[in-house]
């Protein structure tokens, strides 16, 4: 795994983690990486410290068990809300796919029946909605759901 430190236009800073640096590449490619303040998907490395191995001390005794960083009760309840809003609007939504933009303008202009739909939309796509005054929002998704 490989801990980026990130920030976006707006200049909002961040860190993530991912598989390799094939793997940032392939999700910033695919808009997949946001900022979680302004939600924009135009973000990029920053410089970061590397982390280095001290050679002046000696090698650690073997490791036992060690402890799991326990994620605090308010993260752990508002990563539940966010999986539960997105599992609601799967439930209840029909899947148009990459038709999302194109389904969105139908209903929007009485082309087609007024439905909750869900699907894929580039950030640019996104964009154009909403300055069309399409109500459109992106479903939450949290980095151990992409696994």
């Amino acid at each position: 795994m490989i801990r980026y430190a990130l920030a976006c236009e707006a200049g909002h800073t961040f860190e993530s983690w991912f598989p390799s640096s094939d793997s940032y590449d392939e999700q910033v490619a695919r808009g997949l990486v946001t900022c979680p303040v302004c939600e924009s998907a135009k973000v990029s490395k920053t410089v970061m410290a590397p982390r280095l191995a001290r050679t002046d001390k000696a090698e650690p005794a073997p490791a036992t068990a060690q402890p799991v960083p326990m994620i605090a009760e308010p993260a752990r309840q508002m990563r539940a809300l966010l999986r539960a809003v997105r599992e609601h609007v799967m439930a209840n939504s029909e899947h148009v796919g990459e038709r999302f933009p194109e389904e969105a303008r139908k209903i929007h202009y009485g082309e087609s029946e007024e439905r909750s739909i869900y699907g894929q939309a580039s950030p640019d796509e996104a964009r154009a909605l909403v300055e069309e005054g399409i109500e459109v929002a992106p479903l939450p998704v949290l980095p151990d759901d992409r696994n």
